[in-house]
């Protein structure tokens, strides 16, 4: 989006933030580079009758008082539908991004909602092979947009020296993981892999999300980081010198395509993860990345990770990392969209939202 933000206006549509000392909805907007990030505020007092109107009339004053009249709807979730589906914008784009019908907790409505999205959908992207092999049949013009990187920002890892206070003190090896904390996460093989080696120090990075924090392990060798920030994953990536893909194999990750593979790569750090498809393919089968799943499998893996010259394989991930970047991706979705809008001469409005919330919101 920040791409697109560059030529025309973009608007990201967040989810919702609710404050208790408010009596009536409002809405913010803040800069982000060159796109609007706008976040309604609604009372907690609220309903989810009276959430989803609130939203609804929050983005109708948006689309006026930013004088928006051609626009693409860019959507990241079906539930946003709820409160867009009386929008009439020139296209409609889908990302499905994940299979969020799989996760838990999930709206029971998702599938209808998606079904709903689906039909009305101009164009569809996905955010992996997996998953556009699972959807093909549900669209006329879906494509696969497997993850994107953003090389330079990770590849500054390999020469940073200034390590963040809170891993600074955190003794060698250390092999990390960032991510959200969540029912995604292969718990056991991360109590397995401490317990099976005490020496290793295990660094964990990321909020935790719909799980208990008190079902994640605790070990001496274990460290809850917390989330980070976007522009501070290299500096801790750097303090590496293993990378780890610990999802579990379940219906969430069925058909995950984890943007941290390529990140993690572009770092220049050794890659262990277990057997998600989208990474086995092409990450595993063209030996960038280690794959194993049970514990001692998993740990012969690491330990060939911290033996290994790391030389031959950077360049290799290197040239495989070099037609991925976002900028090609931009291009791809760019023409794809001007194709749907069947008006050369008609100016292309954007806008987005984040997964959790859904819609992308353009002018």
């Amino acid at each position: 989006m920040s791409r697109y933000a560059i030529s025309r206006r973009v608007y990201f549509v967040e989810e919702p933030i609710f404050q208790e000392h408010l009596s009536a909805a409002s809405v913010t907007m803040e800069p982000h580079g060159h796109l609007l990030v706008v976040t309604p505020q609604l009372p907690t007092s609220f309903n989810q009758t009276q959430v989803l109107a609130a939203q609804r009339s929050l983005l109708n004053q948006l689309i006026a008082n930013e004088h928006i009249n051609h626009y693409v709807l860019w959507y990241y979730t079906p539930q946003a539908l709820r409160f867009s589906d009386h929008l009439s914008p020139d296209v409609i784009v889908y990302d499905c991004m994940d299979e969020l019908s799989a996760f838990k907790n999930a709206d029971p409505n998702l599938p209808r909602l998606e079904r709903e999205l689906m039909r009305r959908a101009d164009v569809v992207f996905t955010g992996g092979q997996s998953l556009f092999e699972a959807k093909q049949h549900q669209h006329h013009n879906i494509h696969a947009l497997p993850s994107s990187v953003d090389v330079d920002h990770f590849a500054t890892a390999r020469k940073c020296k200034d390590q963040p206070a809170d891993q600074a003190n955190i003794p060698h090896p250390r092999l990390g993981f960032f991510g959200v904390l969540d029912e995604r996460l292969d718990i056991p093989l991360l109590a397995g892999l401490a317990d099976a080696r005490p020496d290793w120090q295990l660094v964990m990075i990321g909020p935790v999300v719909k799980i208990d924090p008190n079902d994640l392990p605790k070990r001496s060798n274990i460290h809850y980081l917390g989330p980070k920030s976007y522009s501070e994953l290299p500096r801790y990536i750097a303090g590496w010198d293993v990378s780890l893909l610990l999802f579990a194999r379940n219906e969430a990750t069925r058909f995950i395509s984890p943007t941290k593979t390529p990140e993690y790569l572009a770092a220049g750090k050794p890659v262990v993860s277990t057997s998600i498809r989208d990474v086995v393919s092409p990450y595993g089968d063209q030996g960038l990345v280690r794959i194993a799943d049970a514990v001692p499998d998993f740990v012969a893996a690491c330990e060939g990770a911290l033996n290994e010259k790391p030389e031959s394989r950077r360049a290799r991930a290197d040239a495989f990392l070099s037609n991925m970047s976002w900028d090609r991706t931009w291009g791809k979705t760019a023409m794809l969209i001007k194709k749907a809008l069947d008006r050369e001469t008609q100016p292309v409005r954007v806008s987005a939202t984040k997964p959790s919330s859904g819609l992308s919101l353009g002018a």
